[in-house]
């Protein structure tokens, strides 16, 4: 029986309550604590920001070095798994947020290498309640390939920590994203993270067939996984199913679909490949695309390219899809739903 564990909490504590007023702080060090899920609470936030440092930008291999000999110096989470070398560097160290808060033991496995992250399947502490746990870790900014995601992002907020929306008054957060600084290009990752995260939360607890959501790291999300310690669910692209199998599954992803529009939400890339099967249920992944039918001018075009992509999976099933009805169908119902309210 699954337990309650933690979710990173929304803090009380407002924005400006975290800004320190010494001028002496830079700006990526006053501001970088809005981003950092770990600390929670003010006093950890004020100790976290400490005296500015002057030493000189750490060359690459300083870096991993300086990484390196943290953990051997801190220990206690060493895996299972063995990853390479420079994945060992951003695996470890995304990851380690959930193993000093005791919601996983170990990383025992790679279960998905992606074009923005990557999934591994974690042995969950007992206390949570759980045996496995998935931990999706988005790859450094160096190794990201995901393109046109201001399509995506139009009409989303920034998000933080918590999950609440940063002020778009905030000119010194705005200027470092306009100009592509190191804390601008974090903020705009971080958010990514967390767009995707409190979907899961929102969808989870409205009875969606997506995975528990249980906590979110500064670059990683853990969440409820799927499989055994052996092997991770299929795809819905890689299995093989019957007629009575494919109507069923069919009608679940169009009630997600409805669930997602009911909450504003369009998934933004969904297809087979997104969608796992296991214990003969249907489960739904990857929402940092997620988009909101109200704010983005594109919604319509993106929720028509996920419904006919999950039409044309069916129909070659030999399911009755309802041809281009159903898109409209689900339009008008999200149209008469904004009407009412």
């Amino acid at each position: 029986m699954e337990k309650n564990v933690k979710i990173f909490p929304e803090s009380s504590v407002t924005d400006q309550d975290i800004i320190l007023a010494d001028e002496s702080l830079d700006e990526y060090e006053e501001y970088s604590v809005l981003f950092d899920p770990v600390n929670t609470d003010r006093k950890a936030r004020r100790r976290k920001l400490g005296p500015r440092s002057h030493a000189p930008k750490q060359s690459d291999d300083q870096q991993i070095e300086e990484i390196a000999q943290a953990d051997a110096l801190e220990g206690g989470f060493n895996t299972t798994y063995t990853p390479a070398r420079y994945e060992e560097l951003w695996l470890l160290d995304s990851l380690r947020t959930f193993f000093d808060q005791a919601l996983i033991a170990d990383v025992l496995r790679s279960v998905k290498g992606g074009k923005e992250a990557s999934v591994y399947c974690c042995a969950a502490n007992p206390a949570t309640g759980f045996d496995l746990l998935a931990a999706k870790v988005y790859r450094p900014r160096m190794f990201r390939t995901l393109r046109n995601d201001s399509l995506y992002r139009q009409g989303r907020d920034l998000l933080t920590a918590g999950g609440r929306a940063v002020k778009k008054t905030d000119h010194r957060i705005m200027r470092a994203i306009g100009k592509k600084t190191d804390f601008g290009v974090h903020v705009m990752q971080y958010s990514w993270l967390m767009h995707e995260f409190t979907s899961l939360q929102m969808l989870y607890e409205a009875g969606g067939a997506v995975p528990r959501p249980v906590a979110a790291g500064e670059n990683a999300i853990l969440m409820g996984y799927y499989g055994d310690e052996l092997m991770a669910a299929p795809t819905l692209n890689e299995v093989d199913l019957d007629p009575d199998e494919a109507e069923r599954h069919f009608r679940e992803v169009v009630r997600n679909i409805e669930l997602m529009v009911d909450h504003d939400l369009i998934h933004g890339d969904l297809s087979p490949y997104n969608m796992l099967i296991w214990d003969g249920e249907l489960v739904i992944i990857d929402f940092p695309q997620v988009t909101h039918c109200t704010t983005n001018d594109a919604a319509y075009e993106i929720l028509e390219r996920d419904i006919t992509r999950v039409r044309e999976y069916f129909a070659a099933q030999g399911v009755a899809t309802d041809g281009p009805g159903l898109l409209e169908r689900l339009w008008a119902r999200y149209a008469q739903e904004r009407m009412v309210e």
